[in-house]
């Protein structure tokens, strides 16, 4: 469900300009002119933490003190400690790693990634298993399902972006196939603009993904 871009339009205010402008790539602003974390992927809400002090130290070979622990252990063992252990020692037990992509803990709250994804498999799925002659109860709980999103999804760029999709495109709820379909067809829009792969919407694809599984029994 995720439609957020970096930096969405906010505010034309001096105040949201300069906020916007003081924000890491990638951050989007709310409709409150703030800082929207739901709206925001993590790596751009916390990205990885540069480390150039400890970079230096390791070319370096070592903070002092990792070098007078060293030594005291060396002598410690008898073996001694000459130039070249040190920097033997330097170049193993002081080697930091470079730092890695930071990534969300599972603890955290979701980002507009993981919530976009929980929320498009929570519909398709929801979607494989709708009825393939739907009564009138059926219709009607599924259209207030589909038209909630714009008012209710946490992402407020992403559900302003469904809503106005809705109204040029609204939802088939006729049957499992027409619904299935409608879904495929926001989904991919949504990918096609943030660079992502389509999914191919004919309904045997559909249901392979979202209800029956592969033909190999991989899934089974």
């Amino acid at each position: 469900m995720s439609t957020a871009t970096a930096n969405a339009p906010s505010s034309s205010s001096s105040s949201s300009s300069s906020t916007k402008s003081s924000l890491p790539p990638g951050m989007v602003i709310g409709p409150d002119g703030k800082p929207c974390k739901i709206c925001t992927a993590f790596r751009h809400w916390k990205p990885p933490v540069d480390k150039p002090k400890q970079t230096q130290n390791n070319a370096q070979g070592g903070t002092q003190q990792q070098k007078t622990a060293a030594m005291m252990a060396a002598f410690a063992s008898g073996t001694g400690f000459t130039a070249s252990s040190q920097q033997q020692q330097s170049s193993t037990s002081t080697a930091v790693p470079e730092p890695e992509q930071y990534t969300r803990p599972a603890y955290c709250p979701p980002d507009v990634e993981e919530l976009g994804r929980s929320t498009w498999t929570f519909l398709h799925t929801t979607a494989a298993y709708y009825p393939d002659k739907p009564t009138m109860a059926h219709r009607v709980n599924m259209l207030s399902l589909l038209r909630a999103l714009p008012v209710l999804y946490p992402c407020s760029v992403c559900a302003t972006h469904l809503g106005e999709t809705m109204k040029t495109h609204p939802p088939d709820v006729s049957s499992r196939a027409a619904l299935s379909r409608w879904l495929c067809e926001q989904h991919n829009e949504v990918n096609e603009r943030l660079g992502k792969e389509k999914f191919d919407c004919s309904i045997d694809k559909l249901d392979e993904r979202w209800k029956d599984g592969p033909t190999d029994g991989s899934c089974d």
